[in-house]
């Protein structure tokens, strides 16, 4: 179970990590929804190994067998492998590539707001947001938020998989 786990779960994170810092690196100039879909994407897509390793593990290691708990057990842990691999992207891109990022989405973000808004009302969100921003801005909690994202999507994706590929004696 450990080979699979591992198998898969490198192949999940490189993909992650390649996809996620190419996105971020040459679709600097896509606005942030766009941006934000091609991150969903690469998640799903990195993630899709999940399936593809509990299929390997029942079909070639189990001898055709596997139970739910099994098959989700090795769902999630490849998804936190994945989840290491976004993260680890994530921070490096956030302290190395564009230490900027923060800054320049909430530019962005109020730079909206305001096309939006009511005055009052974009000086009100305008305050919220440059809070949180100060509370939650540092690169290691957005990776950790990159990483708890990526786990839970995960988690979705390996109950769905472990009710599709379990398979009893």
């Amino acid at each position: 179970m450990k080979n699979t786990i591992f198998k898969f779960g490198i192949y999940g994170l490189l993909t992650s990590t390649v996809l996620f810092l190419s996105a971020l690196s040459f679709g600097g100039d896509l606005s942030f929804g766009a941006q934000e879909i091609i991150g969903y994407s690469t998640m799903v897509l990195s993630l899709s190994f999940i399936f593809f390793g509990i299929k390997h593990y029942r079909d070639n290691v189990n001898n055709g067998v596997v139970s739910f708990g099994k098959a989700f057990l090795i769902g999630l842990l490849i998804a936190i492998l994945v989840g290491i691999g976004i993260g680890v992207a994530d921070y490096i891109y956030t302290t190395v590539i564009n230490p900027n990022f923060a800054t320049d989405y909430l530019d962005k973000s109020l730079k909206t707001l305001q096309e939006t808004l009511t005055p009052e009302a974009y000086e009100i969100k305008k305050a919220e947001l440059t809070q949180q921003m100060q509370d939650y801005g540092s690169s290691s909690f957005m990776a950790f938020l990159m990483f708890a994202t990526v786990v839970m999507i995960g988690v979705v994706i390996s109950i769905i998989s472990a009710f599709i590929l379990q398979r009893k004696k």
